[in-house]
């Protein structure tokens, strides 16, 4: 008797009946291709059929998915074909010693991408090896989001330039050893994105695109579970347009969700996607990952399916633009950060608690929560990345877990409130000068504008501010992953106090932080007698040392105790090309000298150097460290 035929292979019979039927109107045949379809399709299959598999369509919508992918492996251009064969051998490329990212704002640091082409040579005197370049799409104005409200993914901002232009940068940067990474907004449209047009016009196809309701029915019983993100734009998260129906919009009213449980917006953004990927992209910051998957009855942040999609996503990149990497953007709770960082999902991830950890211990002087963290969070799974900075374009939230702060005995409300006081300098003795951002008195709950050198006090005391924008630095650039510059801090530039003049501007403080283009300290950024300078001193230092530190490669990271609630200590391993030697990282977050005693180092021989000075250290004698001090410690355990 005659064995029938499985699903899984019925369904991959439709697909390549799909794909030949193309083929023979005129796509191309490519064993390429193929041989990725034939790696890739079982897989996709599954995450598609998981997602859609509901729908009687499905198998026509993936075998559509599949065709669409394979037109765009045909229009991608050789060099970057290449780029993908020469990476698929190196899938690790990203996790090297040598990166070292820059984010910045193509209007405001170099006015235009032409302006951004002009800076490559000082991007490589500085050894940027990644450059983001903030939303830089066509979005409607005053109703941009800075650029996070996009009505085309095939347009630049003509203020910025063209697709031509991008393309064309991208190839630039890439000849010069640099990765182009810009944000991927798919979570949500402009409203006066084409689809939302067609969609508030009453077309039915374009209004399955977003989650339309023609009364109130569904949205009450969505929001009786969902929370609001922007209250003080509008309540709930949805409003009403014109023609009396409701649209989902979780952020800003302008900026409407996509439905992603209708396959055909699946197939329409990874058609946007992978358009970006022939243009050169190299790594698509993918934003607010957490709300992707809607369903009633629960709180609509960080459901299975939105793992789902980025994984289903992933596979598509994997046949037709097999170099494309992920990077996650989930301010969220750290257990849920970290559910997002997988080969198949998104393969780096900014690593917020680090981030806020870093500036908790500037203000306390006190690791122990930065300490626990790296101990307990850092290590992340093989063939993945964190993205480690120490501010961005974004305001700063205290992202720490209160389970985790209870553990150490830190009441995290009560804890928040002090580091809000802190930043905004309403705390007696602070250095910071923050401003605060969706600041309400009453109940002391705000997060925290600010360049990193106003945020270290670079307005007090600029000398003891250089020390704690470098101390704050070392971490980032030591503890593994890609250090990740905002452009200008390595001068050390201050806010923008006047940033409520410009039009648009005076209602969000995070502009204070993202200041135009500082001439006159990057003029004077190689005298290291100015503050700027010895900012920009330091961080070459630190980039030249991790450069030529093959421990410092990868995100392996070991745990060490000091015993001293000042002092933060951790080990970068190395492999057999070291010699079994490691990296011991110290660096003191007090105000005064720590004194580490000999048994501290009781597992290492007494010889080790310090990368940085280059000074020689015996261990057996102890460690003293001076105020704000850093040393990276190169030792061979016993």
């Amino acid at each position: 008797m005659q064995e029938s035929v499985s699903a899984d292979e019925m369904t991959r019979q439709h697909v390549l009946t799909a794909l030949f039927r193309e083929r023979t109107a005129g796509l191309s045949p490519d064993p390429v291709f193929d041989r990725r379809l034939d790696r890739q399709l079982p897989q996709l299959t599954e995450l598609f059929g998981s997602l859609y598999g509901s729908r009687p369509d499905w198998q026509e919508q993936l075998a559509a998915l599949v065709v669409q992918s394979a037109r765009s492996w045909q229009e991608r251009p050789a060099q970057l074909k290449e780029l993908d064969a020469e990476r698929e051998g190196n899938s690790g490329w990203f996790q090297s010693n040598t990166m070292l990212g820059g984010v910045c704002y193509v209007d405001r640091y170099a006015e235009s991408l032409e302006g951004v082409r002009a800076r490559i040579p000082y991007f490589k005197e500085l050894g940027l090896t990644y450059l983001h370049l903030m939303p830089l799409f066509l979005a409607p104005e005053p109703h941009s989001d800075g650029g996070y409200a996009v009505s085309s993914y095939r347009e630049v901002n003509p203020k910025l330039g063209t697709m031509e232009q991008l393309r064309s940068l991208a190839a630039e940067l890439r000849s010069n050893g640099i990765s182009l990474v810009v944000d991927f907004i798919f979570n949500h449209t402009s409203d006066e994105h084409e689809w939302a047009r067609k969609a508030a016009a009453g077309d039915p196809e374009y209004s399955d695109y977003y989650w339309i309701f023609p009364d109130r029915t569904m949205p009450d019983a969505f929001e009786q579970n969902v929370r609001e993100i922007f209250p003080e734009n509008h309540s709930g998260s949805f409003i009403q347009i014109e023609d009396g129906r409701w649209v989902w919009a979780t952020f800003h009213t302008y900026q409407w969700d996509l439905n992603y449980s209708n396959p055909a917006v699946f197939r329409a953004m990874a058609g946007e996607m992978l358009f970006l990927a022939n243009q050169g992209v190299d790594i698509l910051r993918m934003d607010a990952v957490a709300f992707i998957w809607k369903q009633l009855g629960t709180p609509c942040e960080n459901l299975p399916e939105a793992h789902t999609l980025l994984r289903a996503f992933n596979a598509v990149c994997r046949l037709a633009a097999p170099s494309l990497l992920f990077k996650s953007e989930a301010i969220v709770h750290p257990d849920e950060v970290a559910l997002y960082i997988d080969p198949a999902e998104c393969q780096i991830s900014y690593n917020p608690l680090q981030m806020a950890l870093i500036w908790e211990s500037l203000a306390t002087r006190d690791v122990s929560l930065l300490a626990q963290a790296l101990k307990r969070r850092h290590n992340i799974p093989e063939g993945t990345s964190w993205v480690n900075y120490v501010r961005s374009h974004d305001d700063i939230g205290w992202t720490f877990a209160d389970e985790d702060a209870a553990e150490l005995g830190i009441n995290g409300f009560d804890h928040r409130r002090f580091l809000n006081s802190f930043y905004v300098n309403r705390f007696p003795g602070s250095f910071a000068r923050g401003v605060p951002f969706q600041d309400n008195p009453r109940t002391g709950d705000c997060r925290i504008s600010g360049t990193t050198a106003s945020l270290c006090g670079m307005e007090v005391n600029p000398a003891e501010a250089v020390e704690r924008i470098l101390l704050a630095h070392s971490v980032a650039f030591s503890t593994g992953g890609i250090p990740l510059l905002y452009l200008g801090d390595e001068v050390g530039q201050v806010n923008d106090y006047g940033y409520a003049d410009e039009p648009g501007h005076g209602d969000d403080s995070r502009w204070v932080h993202r200041p135009h283009y500082p001439a006159a300290q990057y003029a004077r950024r190689t005298d290291p007698a100015t503050p700027g300078g010895a900012v920009y001193a330091g961080l070459q230092r630190m980039t030249e040392v991790r450069a030529n530190t093959p421990e410092f490669a990868g995100t392996t990271l070991i745990d060490f105790q000091t015993h001293n609630r000042g002092v933060l200590a951790y080990q970068r391993p190395g492999g057999v090309t070291t010699g079994g030697t490691r990296i011991l990282a110290l660096a003191n977050f007090s105000d005064v000298p720590q004194s580490l005693p000999a048994e501290t180092f009781g597992g290492f021989l007494p010889a080790a150097v310090d990368l940085l000075s280059e000074a020689r250290l015996h261990l057996n004698e102890g460690v003293m460290l001076l105020p704000r001090q850093y040393v990276w410690l190169r030792v061979t355990p016993v």
